[in-house]
C-alpha cells in the first residue's frame, strides 16, 4: 500500500488573468521522474486520522488530511480504514520550492485511498475534488508525464512532450506561493500581454525554452524576484525557474 508522489516542473507558466479572487494560467507541467515522496498506508490502531513524516505541521493543516475530508464530504464516504492504518510520508521533495510536493502528496493519497479501499471513483471526479484543495492537485491526480494546465489549474490536457533529462537546483530560499501571487497581482497583473505566448501549448518544452529567457518563460519569476531578491544571486546562469519557486532547472 505504497505510491510514489512525483515532483513537477513548470517548463513555462503564463498568467492569463484574474477572476473571483484567483489567478488563471496557462502552463506546461512536466513530471520529474527521479524526485518523489512516498505515500504509504501502514497498519496501526489509530484513534484519529494519523500522518507521520510531516513534522512541523498539524494534521488539520496538512493537505493530505484536507484531501481526505474533501473526499468524505463530496462522496459521502464512510470507512474505518484510517482507524486501522496510519499515513506515512517519506519526504524528499523540498517545500516552498515550486515543485508541487504537497499537492503531489495529496493526489497520491487520493489515488491510493481510491485503489486500496476500492472506492471506484473515476479520475475526472477525483481531480475535481482535488481542485477544491489545491490548484496543482488535478495534474497529479491524472498522473500524466506532461500536460498543458489552464484555468485555475482544473483544466488538464495531456501533452506528448519530448523526453526531458531534467536537472534541478534548489537554493535555501523558501518561497511562499501566496506572497508570490500577491506580488504578481500588485506589481505585474496589469502588464499581461496574451499575444506573447500564443500557441505555446502546441510546442514542445524544448522549443519554447530554446527561444525564451527565464523571466519570459515564467511570469511568476519576476514576482518572486520582487518578493525574494536574493533569488537573482542564487540563479545558475542559463537555468529556468519552476512554479512560484525557489527551484531552478535546466534541460540537459
Amino acid at each position: 500500500m505504497t505510491l510514489k508522489a512525483h515532483a513537477k516542473i513548470n517548463t513555462f507558466l503564463k498568467i492569463t488573468g484574474h477572476k473571483n479572487g484567483y489567478h488563471t494560467l496557462l502552463s506546461r507541467f512536466v513530471k520529474v521522474p527521479h524526485l518523489y515522496d512516498v505515500i504509504s498506508f501502514v497498519p496501526q490502531q489509530c484513534e484519529n486520522f494519523t500522518i507521520e513524516g510531516c513534522e512541523g505541521i498539524s494534521v488539520e493543516e496538512n493537505i493530505i488530511y484536507k484531501a481526505y475530508i474533501a473526499m468524505q464530504k463530496e462522496l459521502n464516504i464512510k470507512t474505518d480504514f484510517f482507524k486501522r492504518h496510519k499515513v506515512v510520508v517519506q519526504k524528499n521533495i523540498p517545500s516552498g520550492a515550486g515543485l508541487g510536493g504537497g499537492s503531489s502528496d495529496a493526489a497520491a493519497f487520493m489515488r491510493l485511498f481510491n485503489e486500496v479501499c476500492k472506492l471506484n471513483i473515476n479520475t475526472p471526479t477525483l481531480a475535481q475534488i482535488g481542485s477544491i484543495i489545491g490548484a496543482d492537485i488535478p495534474f497529479f491526480v491524472y498522473n500524466y508525464d506532461a500536460a498543458n494546465v489552464s484555468g485555475f489549474g482544473e483544466i488538464v490536457e495531456e501533452f506528448q512532450d519530448e523526453a526531458l533529462a531534467i536537472e534541478l537546483f534548489t537554493p535555501s530560499i523558501h518561497c511562499n506561493t501566496a506572497l508570490v501571487y500577491k506580488t504578481f497581482k500588485k506589481e505585474l497583473l496589469n502588464k499581461i500581454d496574451l499575444t506573447t505566448f500564443e500557441g505555446w501549448e502546441k510546442l514542445s518544452s524544448k522549443k519554447i525554452l530554446h527561444k525564451v529567457s527565464a523571466t519570459q518563460a515564467n511570469d511568476l519569476y519576476k514576482a518572486s524576484l520582487i518578493a525574494y531578491p536574493e533569488l537573482l544571486e542564487a540563479q545558475p546562469k542559463g537555468w529556468y525557474f519552476s512554479g512560484s519557486g525557489s527551484t531552478f532547472f535546466k534541460i540537459k
